[in-house]
């Protein structure tokens, strides 16, 4: 696993890399390849997220709980896949509700998200690995520890950030954000087993928009 930050979250990450949890994790995903597992995403799009989205520019952040586990499907953007994959329902659903919150907006033929990431919305996983066809297999590996310190160090360094937590699992995470200096805006998982539980209807792309205006930031163009 090839270390490759951006120097501003290197700056304030760097240390992690030191630590325990993270050294048995390289041999966690070591030890996968030498069995002949195939790991996703591939080893150069792991750190994605952070490559496109640097400490200094972050607005938003999407937290997601693993990589998908089909073939070519991650690409190291929480709920985004490659160019020529089938968009998957869940990103689907985030594009439907897109279609009703934002005026204009068209559903696209493809899950791409790399232009959010460039335009500051951290798509964050809290696994960034995963083993082909097994949904959440890497995550017993210290990935979380790794990814719960990236969103203390985002509530610590930076102020006014919209952090979007859809489902259980994002929203026990809300204990990492200084609810004092950022804003949450919560909603079910967009699952199709959970989208019509209330992620359908929850306005947060034009929600956000208005936060950041209000804060004085440029909008984000959710249209990719």
């Amino acid at each position: 696993m090839a270390i490759d930050l951006e120097p501003s979250w290197l700056n304030v990450l760097h240390e992690e890399f030191d630590k325990d949890y993270m050294h048995q994790l390289k041999q966690e995903l070591k030890k996968e390849k030498e069995s002949g597992h195939t790991v996703y995403p591939k080893n150069s799009d792991i750190f994605n997220a952070f490559r496109h989205t640097p400490l200094t520019n972050v607005k938003v952040v999407i937290l997601g709980q693993d990589p998908y586990h089909g073939a070519n499907q991650a690409m190291g953007l929480s709920f985004a896949v490659h160019r020529g994959i089938p968009v998957p329902r869940s990103l689907m659903n985030i594009y439907k509700e897109l279609k009703t919150d934002i005026p204009g907006f068209e559903i696209p033929n493809h899950g791409d998200l790399t232009k959010w990431a460039d335009q500051g919305v951290l798509l964050l996983n809290a696994t960034l690995t995963v083993r082909a066809s097994e949904a959440g297999s890497h995550q017993r590996f210290g990935w979380e520890k790794f990814t719960d310190t990236v969103i203390r160090k985002i509530s610590e360094e930076k102020e006014g950030v919209v952090f979007l937590l859809w489902g259980r699992f994002a929203q026990a995470k809300a204990d990492l954000i200084d609810q004092r200096k950022h804003h949450i805006l919560k909603a079910a998982h967009p699952s199709p087993f959970s989208a019509d539980n209330g992620f359908f209807g929850c306005h947060h792309f034009s929600t956000t928009n208005e936060i950041l205006r209000k804060e004085g930031k440029q909008e984000i163009d959710w249209q990719v």
